[in-house]
């Protein structure tokens, strides 16, 4: 049944003319990613993963999917990567040290940006006004899609 949802919605909207797209998918090998590789004529991929350890075992078994599949993995983000505390302005790994540099030279790919937590972006969706955020966290991976063209 999601498989068919996630098709129709590809087949049944009008997108119009647009130079990106991104699909947020469930982290993972599941249905979902298994059907948008399947149905979607897709440029590439760019992975997300957070510092737990664990995540990284997710990561792995997505990235051989999409190679399997001749998905080209662009490259690997990570979010909830640290928090700025806006008192001390120091770096707090609440999930621990990241592992990203590692998951990305085991599978020959390149990290495009590290995603901090911010609550002012939550209390922004909370409100119903995500959109209202002005941040510059998401530069480097729209410098990273600039230089890709």
């Amino acid at each position: 049944m999601i498989a068919e949802t996630v098709k129709q919605f590809w087949t049944d909207v009008r997108w119009g003319e647009i130079d990106y797209m991104f699909i947020d998918m469930p982290p993972g090998t599941g249905d979902v990613p298994l059907t948008v590789f399947q149905s979607i004529a897709i440029d590439g991929i760019i992975v997300v993963t957070s510092p737990q350890e664990l995540v990284g075992m997710i990561v792995d078994k997505a990235v051989k999917m999409a190679k399997r599949m001749n998905i080209p993995i662009l490259g690997i983000v990570e979010n909830l990567s640290y928090f700025k505390c806006s008192d001390c302005d120091r770096e707090h790994y609440i999930f621990g040290k990241s592992h990203i540099e590692e998951i990305a030279k085991g599978h020959e790919i390149p990290v495009v940006c590290k995603l901090p937590i911010d609550p002012r972006i939550a209390q922004r969706c909370d409100g119903g006004r995500a959109e209202a955020w002005q941040g510059d966290w998401l530069s480097d991976m729209v410098e990273f899609l600039e230089n890709m063209k």
